[in-house]
């Protein structure tokens, strides 16, 4: 008869008679009322199975309950061996004991206790999660490369230390870095890092003014909140590592956008003033105080003359009045006589008096150079 694993009749699977009760693995009647053809040979094969264990056993005892035993050890081996499992390069296996976490493992073969005792969760560990804050993007069905972009103001509106308001979208990458506490220690990862990364990043931000923002900070702004959001995750032993904070947008509101290119211009125009001004200063000051320096230096040497020079006067009148009080008159008739070469010197008509002593050994005096001028006028 053949063999019907659902319990038919003939001989079943541990060797039952073909008398049409179908005897049950445990001696029991089996069920059913099914014809069939010709037994394949595993009847034949599980009798010989059953002859060789029965002489292999001490007194040839080995009946009913023996095969049970074979069968009951067979299960728990097949049972056993469902404890081996395999963690992937890209995985790490967090194993449950009656759903309590107990162990982390790595890469490779692992054994653990058999379902419904231990159990396996493999979650990726490589993967690059991206969350966005400030904006959602989704692809266009109408064009592979084009993208729809949606923004969420409620989470991109931030005051900055300046107390001004900007809108900043940024997209944070992370992965798994712990299994066991990113399964166990987080009901829903996702939102805890776009809470946790909107927390950072207004932090960031609220310690910079709105120029930092806006300008050449925007990067030194994206690695403060990346450190400060990984501080944050760490303390809530997440599990989760950051690999990245990119600031896609910082821009002011767009009700207010135009007055604050106003300011923006006009703040321009103030550092454009001042800059000028900075020049000007650098340009006139060290003139200035190279001039002051130079009438320093002048005063300095007049003042050296003027002294050198009444010095000079001082000791040749110490001298003179030596001289006059060893011969008074000749030195009186010498005092004289070079203060007239002085005087007549530098004038051009000499008055003598005919009654003077001397006067008459004077020669006349013919003024050619004015005669010469005035024939020179006249012409």
């Amino acid at each position: 008869m053949a063999w019907n694993p659902r319990g038919g009749d003939g001989g079943g699977p541990w060797g039952g008679g073909g008398d049409g009760n179908g005897g049950g693995p445990w001696g029991r009647p089996g069920g059913g009322g099914n014809a069939g053809g010709p037994g394949p040979d595993i009847d034949e094969f599980i009798r010989r199975g059953q002859e060789m264990l029965r002489r292999a056993m001490p007194g040839n005892g080995f009946g009913g309950r023996g095969v049970a035993a074979l069968a009951l050890a067979a299960v728990l081996g097949a049972w056993a061996v469902t404890g081996i499992y395999k963690v992937s390069p890209d995985e790490q296996g967090v194993v449950l004991r009656f759903g309590k976490w107990i162990d982390t493992t790595d890469p490779g073969l692992h054994y653990r206790l058999p379902y419904p005792i231990d159990s396996v969760l493999l979650p990726k560990v490589t993967k690059v999660n991206q969350i966005q804050i400030g904006y959602r993007s989704a692809s266009d069905p109408r064009s592979e490369r084009a993208a729809i972009t949606r923004n969420v103001p409620e989470e991109s509106r931030m005051l900055t230390g300046d107390e001004n308001i900007v809108e900043a979208d940024a997209a944070v990458f992370w992965r798994i870095k712990d299994a066991g506490k990113f399964l166990f220690n987080v009901r829903d990862p996702e939102i805890t890092v776009r809470m946790a990364t909107e927390s950072s990043l207004r932090e960031v931000i609220g310690r910079n003014p709105i120029q930092a923002a806006l300008s050449d900070k925007r990067e030194l702004i994206a690695l403060q909140a990346q450190q400060e959001l990984q501080r944050l995750l760490d303390s809530f032993e997440a599990g989760i590592e950051i690999q990245q904070v990119q600031l896609q947008k910082v821009d002011p509101p767009a009700a207010v956008i135009d007055a604050f290119n106003d300011v923006q211009r006009a703040r321009a125009d103030q550092e454009r003033a001042r800059n000028e001004a900075e020049a000007y200063r650098n340009d006139i000051i060290p003139r200035a105080r190279g001039e002051a320096e130079r009438l320093v230096q002048e005063s300095q040497a007049y003042r050296e003359q003027v002294i050198n020079l009444a010095q000079g006067d001082t000791k040749r009148f110490l001298s003179i009045l030596a001289t006059y009080k060893q011969a008074e008159d000749v030195t009186a008739r010498r005092l004289y006589l070079e203060t007239m070469e002085e005087v007549v010197k530098k004038s051009s008509r000499i008055v003598i008096d005919p009654a003077a002593r001397g006067a008459q050994g004077v020669v006349p005096y013919l003024p050619l150079p004015e005669l010469r001028k005035n024939a020179g006028g006249a012409k």
